[in-house]
């Protein structure tokens, strides 16, 4: 698959289950590609991400994963993490990380890199293989079956003792490495890059911005032939900084609390290990939700009536956080400068890692390369979904499944009373792009929510949603004013990209979405059946639920247009308009009980009758509006 993986390993044709591995410094996850797709596997309560700690007892086995991270302050010399960082490795080699680390570490045989916890000393294939051994087991109680074989990745500026001590961990965790995969090649393979018939070599850039560390892989990516032969992906260039990641931000938050209560309760204030623990968990809650609204609370008990409350704004973090940013596009453009190329010759960027999700890091990412980043799979699980995808190219089964040259169900958006409005059908050919305008439908609607659909059926219910995302802050207008544009647009890879604008403030949302992923051959045809089995019945619902929506905007308009007229209405003109509004009215309510039962041809006309007869009465509130007006 790449000039830079390890690629010795031939495919298994026998229907073994190969798992996929994402053996990270921070989590690690585990995944199998089928026919729905790749997916990771959870555990037993449904966890994806195995967090990559163990801590070590005296009086039983070690303790793998989230527990062991959540004990680490009270336990720091028996709580081991980041052991990626000494695989393969001389004591010289991780002179820098030493410092950063609060167990023990001591040299080995030719004087590699080893962890003393008590009297035992562990090399660090050894608690890898712990970790690779909770992973193991976790698939197969997913998957019901015995597992022994596995695609394990590695940065892709692992060199080759750091490859082999990943196979050796693999080995001691009764797993058989079939292929050693670089982090960037996985996530472009979890998107499909370079998988579709007709595809073009691209050159793309993989940005991963973990909780502890960043890299920048530049990729030349050359399609498969017709003959069959797999994709080619070859590393062009690497950067990054093994000390910067999203635990950083956490600091800035804490270091910034810090300050702040001391200040406000005295200098000589101390926080012991298990408050600064929670302190951590604080902060690291904050950003999370920072990347998603404009303002945290931050509010914590200090005892003895003493309590921290202030606001912590997405302005105020961003500003901390710039020079934070700016470190790994130095690093971006070093990697550019490695690989001779300039912004404008990258074809896509393909960001991976849970820090990727700040908000200012995705905008000066995509100013720095000149486009619209991939977001579409989730940045944590990425990599481990491309190990998934190759884990089952080598058991040979899905070799086609990402080739997407049409889109296999129509996508729309939901409308008023839970209709789809959909905006490119069924078998339409990628790339394509398709618009459509909306509006708000109650007065001073300041927040639209936007939820992306898949199917045939004209009805929410009967469809699949996508995602949804928010279009917010949009000046306070009457319904029906706002000028909403929606865009749908899907690239050559299958990336459906949604954008919301209003176009009168220039409000901008947008979400990626990888539509294909999720549905087998079969679910998508009976998808296709149900929509002609209950086409009839479907439309009905549809036009139903447009009148209704229409018909309430109709007679909240005629209502404000009476009260402008106010004693200019004539007595008689006014009867018949309420006659007629009350008619409307009727058809509207009945909607919500017993949509099934009303002609919509009597419906229709019933909203014509009303628009018909409030023409004069339009004429006239603009008249009224037109003498009020003050003069100049």
């Amino acid at each position: 698959m790449s000039s830079q993986d390890d690629s010795s390993s031939k495919p298994t044709t026998n229907g073994e289950i190969i798992i996929g591995i994402d053996l990270g410094t921070t989590n690690s996850l585990v995944a199998i590609c089928d026919e729905r797709g790749p997916r990771v596997l959870p555990d037993a309560a449904g966890r994806a991400i195995l967090p990559s700690v163990v801590r070590f007892t005296d009086d039983g086995p070690p303790v793998v994963g989230g527990e062991a991270r959540r004990l680490a302050v009270m336990f720091p010399k028996e709580t081991i993490y980041s052991v990626k960082r000494l695989m393969g490795r001389g004591l010289d080699d991780v002179a820098e990380d030493i410092p950063h680390l609060p167990f023990d570490i001591v040299g080995g045989e030719n004087d590699t890199a080893r962890i003393r916890v008590g009297e035992r000393i562990y090399t660090p294939q050894e608690v890898s293989a712990m970790i690779l051994r909770e992973l193991k087991v976790q698939a197969e109680a997913a998957l019901g079956t015995p597992i022994r074989k596995a695609v394990v990745t590695v940065p892709a500026y692992f060199d080759d003792a750091q490859r082999q001590a990943t196979r050796d961990a693999g080995r001691l965790a009764g797993l058989e490495v079939v292929r050693i995969v670089n982090e960037p090649t996985a996530a472009a393979l979890a998107y499909g890059i370079g998988q579709g018939k007709g595809a073009k070599a691209e050159t793309i850039a993989v940005y991963d911005l973990g909780g502890g560390t960043f890299d920048i892989s530049i990729l030349q990516v050359t399609p498969g032939g017709e003959a069959g032969e797999d994709s080619f992906f070859q590393v062009l260039s690497t950067a990054g900084d093994t000390h910067l990641g999203g635990d950083d931000v956490d600091r800035m938050i804490m270091e910034l609390v810090f300050e702040e209560i001391r200040k406000e309760f005295g200098e000589k204030l101390t926080f012991p290990p298990c408050t600064q623990q929670a302190l951590r968990n604080f902060a690291e809650a904050a950003k999370i939700r920072l990347s998603n609204e404009e303002s945290a609370q931050l509010q914590i008990d200090l005892g003895d009536g003493r309590v921290y409350d202030r606001m912590l704004t997405r302005d105020e973090l961003e500003e901390m956080m710039e020079p934070w940013v700016q470190r790994t596009m130095v690093a971006c453009d070093r990697a550019m400068r490695d690989a001779k190329l300039d912004a404008g010759k990258i074809d896509r960027v393909v960001m991976v890692g849970g820090s990727t999700r700040i908000p200012l890091v995705r905008k000066s990412v995509g100013e720095r390369f000149q486009c619209e980043p991939y977001t579409a799979l989730d940045p944590d699980l990425v990599v481990a979904l491309g190990a998934g995808v190759q884990a089952s190219i080598l058991a040979g089964t899905n070799r086609d499944m990402l080739l997407l040259d049409v889109i296999p169900l129509s996508l729309g958006i939901e409308t008023m009373g839970g209709a789809v409005a959909k905006l490119i059908v069924r078998n339409t050919t990628v790339p394509t792009r398709a618009t459509e305008k909306f509006s708000t439908s109650v007065d001073g609607q300041t927040n639209v929510k936007i939820n992306v659909l898949q199917g045939e059926r004209e009805l929410v219910a009967d469809c699949r949603s996508l995602g949804e995302f928010e279009l917010r802050n949009i000046p306070t207008m009457p319904a029906g004013i706002p000028q909403i544009e929606v865009e749908f647009l899907v690239d050559a890879n299958g990336i459906l990209n949604v954008s919301a604008v209003e176009k009168r403030s220039g409000k901008v949302a947008s979400i990626q979405i990888v539509p294909r992923y999720g549905l087998t051959r079969e679910e998508i045809d009976t998808m296709e059946q149900e929509s002609y089995t209950y086409a009839r019945q479907d439309m009905h619902a549809h036009r139903i639920i447009d009148l209704a929506v229409n018909s309430c905007l109709d007679i909240k308009w005629i209502r404000d247009a009476m009260e402008r007229v106010g004693e200019g209405l004539d007595a008689e003109y006014g009867e018949k308009l309420e006659s007629k509004i009350a008619r409307l009215q009727e058809f509207v309510d009945r909607s919500h009980r017993e949509p099934a039962k009303i002609d919509a041809d009597e419906f229709y006309q019933a909203k014509e009758d009303l628009d018909q007869e409030s023409v004069r009465l339009h004429e006239q509130a603009i008249t009224r509006s037109l003498k009020e007006e003050p003069a100049g």
